[in-house]
């Protein structure tokens, strides 16, 4: 996406040497030309760094990189470096999810990426999800052990990182990091007890700009984190980073932005309002509950089209390696070509005599067979149940009842809608289409359909790369509007007229056809 905001925060400075007729300070030499530069009378550096500041100027001949943060109308000085030296002044942003967390290097000058990685976060061994993890917390030394399990992981991959680069861990001065309200607690070694536990209370929503050697990050002694604030227990700094990215805070149009995971989150709004939802829409579309399902990866089923004549599958699979499963994608474009040659009905039923040799019946379930064993990488079949096309007409019919809810909120319609973002490894291989044929998205123009991919890193690498970033976020923070679906009382009306594929009402599905 386009980053809005400027102003970086390194900044070079070349000053005149003391002289008998000039004898400033050496540090009040240096932050007047700061002040100076940056149009502001507030600058503030640590007692560390001013120790070094005489050394260092008299070595580089009264030059210098200086890197620096900017909080509310404070500035920080945090680091200084050679200029033209052969270290780069690096930040790493952090996309801290519940299973996967990946981190981006970021050279800080020129906003170039050095390199990025993921790891599976090691908390999975505690638990798979963010319950599991909370009530594993209330243990003796539970939540200790959550902290160190991440701690650490981060920062062996921040050690592999800068070897690889040939960089020392020195070289980073800034971290931002993205998370749900419960990993950002457990990353911040903060008791999670109360965030699900009426009235489901965060120990803090906004951390602020923090010392990387408060939390044991094992980067530059002066390095600091800002790490993304959250709205609430179930609105995290990931879904306000997803709206940095995608600018939709600095557009006049209304625009939509939804996130897949273990939840649907959804926010709507311009760059005067934002309204903010999450729903119970993703299991069935994460793998979590359909037998094959999986996220996405290597030989993971991403694509399926059904040929309208012969009833021929054509599967696609990441990497092109035989499948061994399928993702949230694959299985949103399955569904859509069952429907759109009538495999299944308007109810999401199997329809047997559509499904000729590929419908089986065993353990008292329906089964469609999508990859014979002697094509999968398990020499087994590869079905999907009918109990899975269930699950997922209601995963479908929560996201379009979410989407209906929230526009209706606020007196849009959703053919209202200028774009609509898509985050998320789920967003990076949805087809829109597919997607609007079972009546999961709203039947708009297609080019209104954008996708982010990893929109909480991308907003967390912005955060990097300007002085504008922490105002803009809190801006976010500050016009969101949260509301709670579990109380709107149109909410069921709307998902019962949604469990039909595309919906009861095919008029607001113009452009899917049915061959039947």
């Amino acid at each position: 996406m386009t980053n809005k905001l400027n102003n970086g925060l390194v900044k070079s400075v070349s000053l005149s040497p003391p002289t008998l007729q000039d004898n400033t300070a050496d540090a009040d030499r240096l932050i007047n030309s700061l002040k100076q530069q940056l149009n502001t009378d507030d600058i503030k550096t640590d007692l560390y760094l001013i120790r070094e500041v005489p050394e260092l100027l008299r070595k580089w001949d009264y030059s210098a990189e200086c890197v620096l943060i900017k909080e509310r109308n404070r500035w920080n000085l945090i680091g200084l470096a050679e200029p033209k030296g052969n270290s780069v002044i690096s930040g790493l942003a952090v996309d801290l999810g519940t299973t996967t967390v990946v981190v981006r290097l970021i050279d800080l000058s020129t906003g170039n990426t050095l390199k990025e990685t993921s790891f599976n976060n090691p908390q999975i061994s505690v638990g798979p999800d963010v319950l599991a993890r909370i009530h594993y917390s209330e243990q003796d030394g539970g939540l200790e052990k959550l902290n160190s399990l991440i701690i650490g992981s981060l920062n062996e991959t921040i050690s592999a990182l800068c070897s690889s680069l040939g960089m020392e861990k020195e070289d980073i001065y800034l971290l931002s990091v993205a998370g749900n309200t419960a990993m950002t607690h457990l990353f911040l070694d903060l008791n999670p007890y109360w965030i699900i536990r009426e009235p489901y209370i965060p120990v803090v929503n906004n951390p602020g700009i923090l010392r990387a050697d408060e939390l044991g990050i094992d980067v530059n002694r002066l390095a600091r984190i800002l790490v993304f604030p959250n709205i609430g227990s179930y609105f995290g700094g990931d879904l306000i980073s997803g709206i940095l990215y995608s600018g939709l805070n600095m557009s006049d149009d209304a625009s939509i932005l939804v996130d897949v995971g273990t939840n649907a989150e959804v926010v709507l709004g311009n760059n005067n309002w934002l309204i903010a939802c999450a729903g119970a829409a993703g299991p069935a579309l994460e793998g979590g509950v359909t037998k094959m399902g999986m996220m996405a990866g290597p030989g993971v089923i991403d694509q399926v089209e059904i040929d309208a004549d012969t009833y021929e599958f054509r599967i696609h699979t990441i990497d092109d390696m035989k499948p061994r499963g399928i993702c949230g994608s694959g299985l949103i474009d399955l569904a859509a070509n069952l429907f759109l040659t009538g495999m299944i009905d308007i109810r999401g039923k199997l329809v047997k005599s559509k499904c000729g040799e590929r419908y089986l019946r065993k353990e008292d379930l329906d089964h469609l067979v999508v990859v014979s064993g002697d094509m999968s990488s398990s020499g087994k079949d590869l079905t999907i149940t009918q109990a899975d096309l269930d699950s997922l007409v209601r995963s479908k019919a929560a996201m379009y009842t979410i989407l209906k809810t929230i526009t209706s909120s606020v007196g849009m319609d959703l053919s209202d809608i200028s774009t609509f973002y898509v985050a998320g490894t789920f967003g990076s291989y949805i087809r829109p289409e597919s997607a609007i044929s079972i009546g999961m998205i709203p039947d708009l123009p297609l080019e209104r359909f954008k996708v982010l991919g990893n929109s909480s890193l991308g907003g967390a690498t912005m955060a990097l790369l300007s002085s504008d970033a922490v105002e803009e976020i809190e801006k976010i923070r500050d016009s969101i509007t949260y509301i709670e679906l579990n109380v709107n009382q149109e909410f069921m009306q709307r998902f019962s007229a949604a469990k039909f594929l595309p919906h009861t009402d095919p008029t607001l599905f113009p452009s899917v056809k049915i061959n039947v």
